[in-house]
């Protein structure tokens, strides 16, 4: 049997690319639970099998970056970049096991907006990751992922006025302001992505 000194260089590609793919999956879980009417039970349920996928994705490329000679860049940044990756992965979990727990029936609309600016960065990076092995094309990717960020954190902001309007009492407000922090950090989550993806390219340029 042949030893391989060299790891296929391929192997953390299709591992980013399966971790942003699971993201978008759990993106669209979120739209889901936020949804009137829907099983959040059920779909909570999903998306802690998403957590766990997304756990063993973040496990098997520190699994491989321990063994790996030669990666196809920085071992930090590989490290950061799957960190970074299941940190968006955390949060949007959180926030949807969060909603079930604490049995929120209706979330102001505005969270709709959220959720959807979270949606629309999952595909974004999704879309990025096979990018990564020749570098290219990259620029819009994280020019848009930062200005997503922006309209979140503009989203967020008008959110916690509602909340402190006095339209809801102090237990929901303390409910909803949990959930709404947890989906604010994982749109900061997918900017730290961005920056790591750009900090990459500029070193392999």
């Amino acid at each position: 049997m042949r030893l391989r000194l060299t790891p296929r260089e391929d192997s953390y590609y299709d591992l980013f690319a399966d971790s942003a793919n699971n993201l978008v999956t759990a993106s669209r879980l979120l739209v889901e639970i936020i949804s009137d009417g829907s099983d959040r039970e059920a779909l909570a349920e999903k998306m802690r099998a998403c957590e766990h996928a997304g756990d063993e994705r973040t496990h098997a490329i520190m699994k491989r970056l321990n063994e790996s000679f030669v990666t196809p860049f920085d071992r930090e940044d590989i490290y950061r970049l799957a960190s970074n990756l299941d940190d968006v992965m955390d949060y949007m979990e959180a926030a949807a096991d969060l909603i079930v727990l604490y049995q929120i029936d209706h979330l102001p609309k505005e969270v709709i907006r959220q959720v959807e600016v979270l949606e629309r960065a999952s595909e974004l990076t999704a879309e990025a990751m096979p990018r990564l092995r020749s570098m290219r094309n990259l620029n819009e990717y994280w020019i848009e992922i930062n200005r997503l960020e922006n309209q979140g954190d503009q989203i967020y902001r008008r959110l916690l006025a509602k909340l402190f309007g006095g339209e809801y009492d102090a237990l929901n407000v303390l409910k909803m302001k949990e959930v709404i922090d947890q989906l604010e950090m994982a749109a900061d989550a997918f900017e730290h992505v961005a920056n790591t993806i750009e900090s990459i390219a500029v070193k392999e340029s």
